[in-house]
C-alpha cells in the first residue's frame, strides 16, 4: 500500500514520494530530503506555486504547530535553485 499525503500548500493528496517534508527548526523552514528529522513535518510538492499557495495561506504555522512567524528563505532557496 502507498502512503498517502496531503500538500500544504494546493491541499491536493498524493504519494508520500511525489511530496517533500518540511520542518521548523529555530523558526525556519527547512527541507527534510530523508523525511527522518524529529518533530511534526508538513507535506509540500516541490514546486514554487505550491509553497506560495502555502505561505498565502498561512498553512505551515498550523500544520507544524508552530507559533509566530517563520523564515521560508531557506526552503525557498531549495526550491529555485
Amino acid at each position: 500500500m502507498v502512503s498517502v499525503r496531503t500538500c500544504v500548500g494546493c491541499r491536493s493528496r498524493a504519494p508520500r514520494s511525489s511530496l517533500l517534508r518540511v520542518v521548523a527548526r529555530n523558526s525556519q523552514l527547512v527541507a527534510d530530503e530523508s523525511a527522518r528529522m524529529p518533530g511534526r513535518g508538513a507535506w509540500l510538492h516541490p514546486t514554487s506555486e505550491c509553497l506560495t499557495k502555502a505561505i498565502r495561506r498561512r498553512a505551515f504555522g498550523r500544520a507544524l504547530r508552530v507559533e509566530g512567524p517563520l523564515d521560508t528563505r531557506p526552503l525557498e532557496n531549495r526550491l529555485n535553485g
